[in-house]
C-alpha cells in the first residue's frame, strides 16, 4: 500500500494502473457545474497539486459533517477535465474511468483514482468537512474541501498511460 498526502507532486508520476493508495490531506468535491462555474469564474483553491474528488456529498451542514460522499460517474466529466489538469490538477476521483483523451491528458502529469461505488459511508468516514466553496450551486454541485484521512483508492488511469477500465 503506498501513503499519499496532498497536494500531490511528481510523486504521482511513478504511479502505475493497479496501485492500491491510501490517500490524506485537502480534496475538493467537483462535478459537472463547479467545472462549467471554475472555467468562467476560475478556482476557489490552489489547482497546484489539487485533487478533485468526482461528488455529490450529502452534507449535515448544522452539524459540519460529511454523511455519505461516494463517487459519481466520471466520464460525465471527460470534456470538462483539461482545463483542470492544465491548471496543475494532479489526481480525480471517481468511478467507471474516463476517455481515452482524458488517459491521454494525464499523460505525464497527473492520474485517475478509482473509488468504489456503494461505499459512501467508508469514504464519509475518513473525512472531516473543512469548507464550502460555491454555495449557489446546491449541496451536490458545490465544491465542497474535505480532509481525508487514509482513503483507500486504486490507480484507475497512471500518468505513463496504464488504464484498468480499457483492459
Amino acid at each position: 500500500m503506498i501513503r499519499l498526502e496532498t497536494p500531490l507532486g511528481d510523486n504521482v508520476l511513478k504511479l502505475h494502473a493497479g496501485d492500491r493508495v491510501l490517500l490524506s490531506g485537502i480534496i475538493y468535491t467537483c462535478r459537472d457545474e463547479a467545472h462549467l462555474k471554475i472555467q468562467k469564474d476560475g478556482f476557489p483553491f490552489d489547482p497546484k497539486g489539487a485533487v478533485i474528488y468526482h461528488c455529490g456529498p450529502v452534507v449535515d451542514e448544522e452539524q459540519k459533517k460529511i454523511v455519505a460522499a461516494g463517487p459519481t460517474t466520471s466520464a460525465r466529466m471527460n470534456d470538462l477535465t483539461k482545463p483542470m489538469l492544465d491548471a496543475g490538477v494532479r489526481a480525480l476521483i471517481g468511478k467507471g474511468g474516463m476517455s481515452a483523451a482524458v488517459r491521454d491528458e494525464l499523460r505525464g502529469r497527473a492520474v485517475y483514482f478509482a473509488f468504489t461505488g456503494g461505499c459512501a459511508a467508508l469514504a464519509a468516514s475518513r473525512m472531516e468537512l473543512i469548507g464550502c466553496h460555491y454555495p449557489e450551486l446546491g449541496m451536490a454541485e458545490s465544491i465542497w474541501e474535505i480532509r481525508l484521512t487514509d482513503l483507500p483508492v486504486v490507480v484507475g488511469i497512471d500518468a505513463h498511460g496504464g488504464d484498468l477500465f480499457s483492459r
